[in-house]
């Protein structure tokens, strides 16, 4: 269902709101084009220093998924200051605007309200040439499919507030989330993606549709080969599971076939609600090869080629074992 008003097209808006990009794209000249975006969300960990890296970097991952830049970043926040006391406060802002510094960009400014329940967020802007955006539709029959990150973040960050998880788990699943982009984006570059986007609420299913509906393709993923944080499997099948990831396997259900050897477990994983996870990208199965090769070089060790694109059939997604 579509709820913002359609709008008239405008020559300088290279990426609006009819294909559910990760940011807006406006073209300033013929070298130079704006990126915009925001994020905001409730703690999902203890360590508050930890929560405003992880926010900083979820925000900053739509820039990178559009091929840019980030410049600068306003910080977004609803804070109960009496409830909660401005140590807290201060020590969200330190984690982001040291995620920020660490992506190159400059914290400028930002706005505060007071609120029952804590939040925090940025609206993040970065620079991109504006033949060299790119969006989450173009995907071609023939292509594979690259993943950057693990999934399986919102089972383990549900973990943390039911006290389910090991300290490892919970030290391995935050270390993903405070992760920049940066790397997958700069190495990205020296390819010919056709399509990218970043995993995050929609889960890997739901943002691989989006790809699959506007690139008018269908898209093979292979289940085996998507990597998964260690734990998230034992912990969906002991029913830890957050509610978006209910809600993204409930809102696919007619557009993916999945294999019969896959186990409602397996499927509601494929489905999980992300906070900050990797770059999706789809692209030419030789530089696939050599561009995740590059990523394991860098330090990137978990990218990896999990899918395939067919031409358009009857269901947008089928998962294989």
């Amino acid at each position: 269902m579509r709820l913002l008003p359609k709008q008239d097209p405008i020559p300088e808006v290279l990426v609006g709101n009819e294909t559910s990009d990760d940011a807006g794209v406006y073209k300033l000249t013929e070298d130079l084009a704006l990126i915009q975006t925001v994020d905001y969300f409730t703690p999902i960990v203890d360590d508050p220093y930890m929560f405003g890296q992880i926010a900083a970097a979820n925000a900053l991952s739509d820039v990178y998924a559009m091929g840019g830049v980030p410049k600068t970043a306003l910080n977004i926040l609803g804070y109960p200051i009496k409830k909660l006391g401005s140590h807290t406060l201060s020590e969200i802002l330190r984690g982001a605007a040291d995620k920020v510094k660490e992506s190159g960009a400059a914290t400028i400014g930002g706005h505060s309200i007071d609120d029952q329940e804590p939040k925090f967020g940025l609206s993040v802007t970065g620079i991109v040439h504006p033949d060299k955006v790119w969006k989450n539709v173009g995907a071609k029959p023939g292509d594979v499919l690259v993943i950057t990150k693990p999934i399986g973040v919102g089972i383990l960050t549900t973990g943390i507030k039911r006290d389910a998880v090991t300290a490892d788990q919970a030290e391995a699943v935050t270390a993903v989330m405070a992760a920049l982009n940066h790397t997958a984006a700069e190495k990205l570059k020296a390819y010919r993606p056709n399509a990218v986007t970043d995993v995050t609420g929609f889960g890997l299913m739901g943002h691989a549709s989006e790809i699959a509906r506007g690139s008018d393709v269908n898209l093979e993923i292979y289940y085996s080969k998507v990597p998964v944080l260690e734990g998230a499997k034992e912990l969906a099948a002991a029913g830890v599971l957050p509610g978006g990831s209910k809600s993204n396997h409930k809102w696919l259900v007619n557009e993916v076939a999945y294999s019969d050897n896959l186990t409602e477990v397996d499927q509601f994983i494929l489905c999980d609600a992300i906070t900050s996870g990797g770059l999706l990208v789809s692209m030419n199965e030789e530089e696939a090869n050599l561009y995740v090769n590059d990523l394991h070089e860098a330090g990137v060790t978990e990218a990896a080629i999990i899918g395939k694109v067919h031409e358009k059939s009857n269901k947008l997604i089928v998962v294989s074992q």
